[in-house]
């Protein structure tokens, strides 16, 4: 019990800090579980990118302009727009598709549909309709069909101990319909409800899986200045959901969440200090299990960053991410972080034994990360990666997602 208690605290201590970030910063952002509307661009009062200790080229600068035209922003045009990032860790570093969004009668009904492939060959589609401005724009409905085929998920088995070597791989496609609402009491807090039906598949396995019933509610204070390039503020996430087996009734369970983050800027904003803490627990009935692609999974680009996707699972998950970012230039920052983290099947057992150092590169407009390089040693080795999205933020706070397979 005393290592699980230590293992909390420090939950518990970023947990703290976002509090004091967010209490700090009253003209911050608040952003929406799901895409952002119109009236959720933040009001920052200095609006002006720090200037990096380098001067910047003017490759870099026009590279910058480049991607702030095309690929930021997608969360709140109208019309089409191009499907850039994977759906999953492990789709590959870019996906591609068309997308469309249409605003009608004043902005208060939004329509988005999209589709892509990612590099691997995984697939996805979504449609969905959103009435963001009920209430005063104090309340948010919306309803969403989501397909996904995801022809190769890794898996090295349950447990902290799982060896590198049991690497499998399977193919997992699902079929997701989920009715949400939001209502916001304050610009940054939103209490947030969904239900859904899940029909998950695997084509190359001869076991029939459940079809799932959940639900879920969650509570949201998100103070970050920009959402997808935060450099001050910070947020909190409380969530509590439950799945139910609709059809061989043994794999029904409840899941907790309670995740941290925070960003405090130094010298001008130049240099910008970000950590985050993330506890994911699971309960069961007895004669119940949870499915390996339900189980929390840690390691990744988003998690562990020296260990390979889904590294570990199990019904527990406990991660602390520290990262320091300075800006080299004014679009260019180069970051050093440490990851720590464990899965357990008892909570008690958690601890921060799993751990990563790194550096890397971010690249990013005002608003926006469009290429994170990173390369990470830990036990198992190194490992470089490249993304199209920001360090430390979690795919369930900026789109809407299936809730399988489970994603770090």
């Amino acid at each position: 019990m005393n290592r699980a208690r230590r293992s909390l605290s420090h939950v518990l201590a970023v947990a703290g800090l976002t509090a004091a970030l967010l209490s700090a910063n009253p003209a911050s952002a608040f952003a929406q579980q799901g895409q952002p509307t119109p009236q959720d661009v933040p009001s920052v009062p200095d609006s002006r990118e720090p200037e990096g200790f380098v001067a910047e080229p003017n490759w870099l600068e026009r590279v910058t302009v480049f991607a702030d035209r095309h690929l930021s922003g997608d969360g709140s045009g109208n019309g089409f727009y191009v499907n850039s990032k994977s759906p999953v860790p492990g789709a590959g570093w870019i996906t591609l598709g068309p997308g469309y969004r249409l605003w009608s009668n004043n902005d208060a009904v939004m329509f988005d549909t999209s589709g892509g492939v990612s590099w691997r060959g995984y697939k996805m589609a979504q449609a969905r309709v959103e009435l963001p401005k009920l209430l005063g724009s104090r309340l948010m409905l919306g309803t969403q069909y989501r397909f996904q085929d995801f022809r190769s998920v890794k898996f090295f088995g349950e447990g902290p101990d799982s060896p590198n070597t049991a690497l499998s791989r399977y193919r997992l496609q699902t079929q997701n319909v989920s009715a949400y609402a939001t209502v916001r009491p304050a610009r940054r807090v939103a209490l947030g409800a969904q239900v859904g039906w899940l029909e998950p598949s695997l084509p190359d396995s001869v076991a029939h899986e459940p079809s799932f019933a959940y639900g879920e509610v969650s509570l949201l204070a998100d103070g970050r200045d920009f959402p997808e390039h935060p450099t001050r503020g910070g947020l909190l996430r409380l969530s509590a959901s439950r799945f139910g087996d609709r059809d061989r009734g043994d794999s029904s369970f409840a899941r907790y969440e309670s995740e941290g983050a925070g960003y405090l800027p130094l010298t001008d904003s130049r240099i910008v200090l970000a950590v985050r803490g993330w506890l994911v627990a699971s309960a069961t009935e007895p004669g119940q299990s949870v499915p390996f692609y339900l189980q929390p999974s840690l390691g990744g680009g988003q998690s562990l960053r020296s260990f390979s996707d889904y590294r570990f699972h199990d019904r527990h998950m406990l991660v602390a991410n520290v990262e320091l970012r300075v800006a080299l230039t004014t679009h260019l920052d180069v970051a050093g972080f440490m990851d720590a983290g464990n899965v357990a099947a008892r909570v008690g057992d958690l601890d921060l034994a799993r751990r990563s150092y790194g550096a890397g590169l971010r690249f990013h407009t005002r608003r926006d990360a469009f290429l994170r390089i990173d390369v990470a040693h830990g036990r198992e080795g190194w490992r470089t990666m490249f993304s199209l999205n920001e360090a430390l933020n979690l795919s369930r706070l900026s789109r809407r997602h299936a809730p399988a397979p489970f994603v770090p």
